[in-house]
């Protein structure tokens, strides 16, 4: 069930019978055909104990089932706040995410709630408490499609194990692949030319993966 890029803000996901995929609540823009809008309350492909943990950890984003009657295709636009969409296709990864940066995904994805402290010590827990980025991170595995939201469009960057990368953490949107991060904290050109204000954080990723920065240090 991919994606099709209508412009920079907006997708569109054609579902078909025994399909089904997620959204954000108010994330639909339009749609062709008979499609039916349900709450999730089981937490997506995760089930119960999912939607329970996500709502421990405060990644509990409302979420909307998208199916189609048997014998119906449809056709399904979503977008939010204007924000720039940018699709990510798993191919057995699993992908990292702010569970309010995900607009929509396949439900065959199956949907999960990692504790940062586990993937960076303490260091992943300090990143949450600095940054507002939370402690706890969604996450979406197997194979199908995502789309995430960010500021000002999107990039991939490789990580690689010969080359890490280093991303403000306000720019960082999500990561997928065997990656670990971690908080460093460092004077920047920002803070020499006045822009910044104490110390500088920079989190470092590396492992086997990628990541995706944003070209802003806007939250959504």
């Amino acid at each position: 069930m991919p994606f099709t890029a209508l412009n920079s803000r907006m997708v569109q996901a054609t579902v078909a019978p025994g399909q089904r995929m997620y959204s954000q609540r108010g994330a639909m823009l339009a749609y062709r055909g008979e499609v039916h809008f349900t709450p999730n309350i089981q937490g997506g492909q995760g089930g119960v104990g999912s939607m329970i943990g996500r709502r421990i950890a405060g990644e509990a984003t409302p979420l909307m089932t998208v199916e189609v009657p048997a014998g119906h295709t449809a056709t399904v636009m979503f977008g939010h706040g204007g924000h720039h969409v940018h699709v990510v296709d798993l191919t057995g990864e699993t992908l990292y995410v702010e569970a309010d940066r995900l607009l929509a995904f396949d439900g065959s994805l199956q949907q999960g709630t990692m504790f940062m402290g586990s993937q960076g010590g303490v260091m992943g827990m300090v990143r949450g408490q600095v940054t507002g980025q939370g402690l706890f991170t969604t996450t979406l595995k197997g194979v199908g499609s995502a789309a995430v939201m960010a500021h000002g469009g999107v990039i991939e960057l490789p990580i690689t194990p010969q080359r890490p990368v280093h991303v403000d953490p306000q720019a960082y949107v999500a990561h997928r692949g065997d990656v670990r991060n971690k908080l460093s904290t460092a004077l920047g050109w920002r803070d020499m030319v006045g822009r910044g204000s104490g110390e500088a954080f920079q989190l470092e990723l590396s492992g086997q993966g990628t990541v995706y920065v944003q070209a802003s240090e806007e939250k959504l």
